[in-house]
């Protein structure tokens, strides 16, 4: 799988720390380590489909776009769809793997609008469908539903002993 920093991207290499750490954080990091990545990924989750309405919301220069839609498409995060009534137009889509992405959508958002928002409120409020209520994200455990704090949290680093 090509790597976000090989020939051909025009991205920025992040400075990657000397840690031998295997780590689900530096693995997501490589794939969605580019602040255009995490907003055209935040476009689509919004219904935005089309490569000039994300060129047009986002003010990014066409080569940037280009080259993260065919970044997130080769890592299974969009798909590409002809459109229906206009064969020469494209759709990006959200796949399962892109659409798993929303809690770390809603985490950025939850925390922006904590640390973040000045005196007017959040840009932006979201609302639970189902219920109607206004949503605030929060992380809790798939087993008993609490929330989880960092205090609650431990980690057994398996890499580690995979190596011995």
């Amino acid at each position: 799988r090509p790597s976000l920093f090989s020939k051909g991207y025009q991205m920025k290499k992040l400075n990657k720390p000397a840690d031998p750490r295997v780590c689900s954080v530096g693995r997501s990091m490589e794939i969605l380590g580019d602040r255009w990545i995490i907003f055209i990924i935040r476009e689509a989750f919004f219904g935005v489909t089309y490569y000039d309405v994300f060129l047009s919301n986002l003010g990014i220069a066409t080569n940037v776009l280009t080259d993260r839609l065919k970044w997130l498409v080769e890592n299974d995060i969009f798909e590409t769809q002809k459109d229906e009534k206009e064969a020469r137009r494209k759709k990006y889509l959200l796949t399962e793997k892109g659409r798993d992405l929303l809690p770390v959508i809603l985490a950025f958002i939850k925390w922006g609008d904590r640390w973040l928002t000045d005196e007017s409120g959040p840009p932006l409020i979201l609302t639970h469908t189902p219920c109607g209520h206004t949503l605030t994200p929060v992380m809790c455990c798939e087993h008993c539903r609490e929330t989880v704090e960092l205090i609650d949290v431990t980690a057994e680093e398996v890499w580690r002993k995979n190596q011995t």
